[in-house]
């Protein structure tokens, strides 16, 4: 053998040793869909907002038990009616070792109240962000805000400087398709770093060791790598042959055979989100009905009739296998102003929506495109197809279109679904966002043109009520209305389940949003 062979080979050998002392935590993890971008207030949407808050971070977070709990910043408090004064941390470092500093809050407030943001219903009531020092700011409000901090838990922090230097100074317009620098590339302070970003195909993420929370981190994960894979039996089968450690939406019905495998575990939880139907009643002519010249959601005898056809308890028994809960309301339990009254439906019943519909001057039916993800929520297209058939028997044909979630939703923020699927979930636990987002008629979500003033002011009004018996009963109330309106169209509150390998303990919250800053991998 030759020296420049035995030396090879010696080379080699010490590599590879050095590669067994380095073995890394890999936690490999799928899903549906992907991120829709990486710009943190380009899209709110859950997904979206949990692989960004892996790499970015707010002032406010919540704990397992979504109980509020110091983010970036150590303490907060009311400055009376005037708005609420944060402490920063110190020593906090963005990704690229720029410095995290007030003046960097100030931005990323700014930038959140931006024209093209998702976010700007939860900054609303920021009228200015002023500068004490480089660790301290007040948010100054426009009159006291009492639900302050549990409206920013996703309002992540960026770099001003690094948002300068790369020209998204505001957030991409996502639904006009706005490709920027920040939507594949992010500079956070959170406990991972972007290594790669492919759209659709493959996030990596790595362990940022330079991370605020190191010292005490609960995680012992080195690299996480996410692959979306939008059939939902091949997720299955990655998860049981071990090519991936975590599910975070494996079919309902096979829970149980994924628990059957002494190396699998599953977890289950009350999401806190409503699956929904919502119908464009702001119209004068729905753009895929065979009705011309006028509008039939804009009739709530024709918005009851769709709502007594609707067989929930057969969908929760059928297709989502027991795991739901029939809702009367667009919102769940844990979420302030949900009462079981309210969430009480109207009676499934065929015959009476039909005499709706002749009563509303369609005996016959009309006919009308339901918009539905096929990628996104739980059995959502299954759940569409349900409804197209439960309709069907009223008379009403419904062309159902089902498209990836990166397709469905622009039609509804882009006002050109007159028929649609969407789910809620609500990070504050508060109705304000709901009703901010959905149901006022300046609501950055609400597909329906539904515009009522008396929502509109108790909507303003009770997100600055201080007083919690008034507020409570503005809430009532507003819930009231919108419910009688037929606003909307429940079906159900979500359950959730989780797959993943008996080595990785990853505890479930209700957001359905997993935080490997938790996870540990054997």
């Amino acid at each position: 053998m030759s020296i420049r062979t035995i030396a090879i080979a010696a080379m080699m050998s010490t590599t590879m040793l050095v590669g067994a002392a380095q073995a890394e935590n890999v936690l490999r993890w799928t899903s549906q869909g992907d991120a829709l971008t990486l710009d943190p207030m380009g899209q709110n949407e859950g997904p979206t907002n949990s692989m960004n808050g892996q790499i970015y971070e707010p002032l406010v977070t919540r704990d397992q038990d979504m109980v509020l709990e110091p983010g970036l910043a150590e303490s907060w408090k009311p400055l009376g009616a005037t708005g609420w004064e944060f402490t920063l941390r110190k020593g906090v470092k963005f990704h690229d070792g720029a410095d995290f500093t007030a003046e960097d809050v100030a931005f990323s407030v700014k930038r959140a109240q931006a024209q093209s943001s998702d976010f700007k219903e939860q900054v609303k009531s920021i009228k200015e962000v002023k500068i004490v020092d480089d660790h301290t700011v007040q948010f100054l409000t426009d009159g006291p805000n009492p639900i302050l901090p549990n409206e920013i838990t996703n309002l992540y922090m960026m770099d001003k400087g690094w948002a300068e230097k790369n020209n998204v100074l505001e957030p991409q317009d996502f639904a006009a398709g706005e490709e920027t620098f920040a939507v594949r590339n992010a500079n956070g302070t959170g406990p991972f770093i972007v290594d790669q970003r492919l759209p659709d195909e493959l996030t990596v993420l790595l362990k940022n060791s330079n991370w605020w929370g190191a010292a005490n981190a609960e995680h012992n994960i080195d690299k996480i790598e996410y692959r979306p894979i939008k059939n939902a039996a091949t997720r299955v089968a990655a998860l049981l042959s071990g090519e991936v450690d975590f599910v975070l939406d494996p079919p309902l019905q096979d829970l149980k055979r994924i628990d059957s495998s002494a190396e699998l575990k599953t977890v289950t939880v009350n999401q806190i989100r409503t699956i929904f139907f919502g119908m464009d009643q702001g119209i004068d002519e729905l753009r895929s009905s065979d009705v011309k010249g006028k509008n039939p959601f804009q009739d709530k005898r024709v918005r009851q009739a769709f709502y007594q056809a609707l067989d929930v308890a057969a969908i929760q028994r059928v297709v989502m296998e027991g795991l739901s809960f029939p809702a009367g309301i667009i919102t769940s339990p844990g979420v302030h102003g949900f009462t079981k009254e309210l969430d009480a439906r109207r009676p499934f019943d065929p015959a009476a929506a039909k005499g709706l519909l002749a009563d509303a001057g369609y005996p016959n039916g009309f006919t009308i495109q339901l918009d539905c993800p096929n990628n996104r929520y739980n059995n959502d297209e299954k759940i569409c197809q349900a409804a197209v058939a439960m309709l069907a028997k009223i008379g009403v044909t419904v062309k159902l279109d089902a498209i990836p979630k990166s397709q469905h939703f622009p039609k509804i923020k882009n006002r050109v679904s007159d028929f649609y699927m969407l789910g809620w979930g609500v990070p504050t636990l508060d109705s304000h966002y709901v009703f901010s987002y959905l149901m006022h008629s300046k609501g950055s979500w609400n597909g329906t043109g539904f515009a009522n003033a008396r929502v509109d002011e108790l909507t303003d009004a009770f997100a600055i009520e201080t007083d919690l018996s008034k507020r409570d009963k503005m809430i009532a109330e507003a819930w009231s209305i919108v419910k009688d309106e037929i606003v909307y169209l429940p079906i159900h509150h979500q359950v959730i389940g989780w797959g993943m390998s008996t080595k990785l303990d990853l505890p479930i919250t209700p957001n359905d949003s997993p935080q490997f800053r938790w996870a540990k991998l054997q």
